[in-house]
């Protein structure tokens, strides 16, 4: 088997395995949906490529999945250079995230905190910050989830040890979730 084959079969197998997590990611996509319905916002962040998978995903809201509809608000907690390197520097890199939902995170809001390894300090503290302010999460993380798992409303665990197919999947995630929530913002 080629190696092309080999990541089709292996990327084939990821994917298929999140049929076990429909039940959480139909309960992301209700908790997405009714935030935005009842005026409430999205947080996402990320490092690395989930940095670029949580600017996708809030771009998804802002501007618009599919068709043409009114804006809805989801803020990319990774987009601020300033505001990061501000924060990195006079607080730490672990707060570039919690200080962030502590600033914008109200009632009604939902935070969305990915990880392939569920390690990062600063999903973790955001994920915190967010059980503080008892704003509702969603974590998208992959392996076993790492120190992440359990600390948000609901955990979306991509069963993969390959960082590759664990952001294929979180992408996949995301995108059923706009497919689910954007017939309800087009009413």
């Amino acid at each position: 088997m080629t190696h092309v084959q080999a990541s089709i079969a292996q990327a084939v197998q990821t994917l298929e395995s999140l049929r076990a997590l429909e039940a959480n990611i139909l309960k992301a996509a209700d908790m997405v949906r009714t935030s935005l319905t009842q005026g409430g916002k999205l947080l996402a962040c990320g490092n690395g490529g989930s940095a670029g998978d949580a600017a996708d995903f809030t771009t998804e809201y802002v501007c618009r999945f599919q068709g043409d509809r009114q804006p809805f608000p989801a803020i990319n907690l990774t987009a601020d250079g300033s505001l990061l390197t501000a924060t990195g520097n006079d607080y730490g890199f672990e707060d570039i995230f919690s200080r962030q939902v502590r600033g914008f995170g109200k009632p009604g809001d939902v935070v969305i905190a990915i990880s392939t390894s569920g390690k990062s300090r600063n999903i973790i503290r955001a994920l915190d910050e967010a059980n503080k302010l008892q704003l509702q999460s969603i974590a998208l993380l992959g392996k076993d989830g790492g120190d992440a798992k359990g600390l948000a409303t609901v955990d979306l665990i991509v069963p993969s040890q390959v960082t590759a197919r664990i952001q294929e999947s979180h992408k996949f995630i995301l995108h059923v979730i706009c497919e689910l929530v954007d017939p309800a913002l087009k009413k």
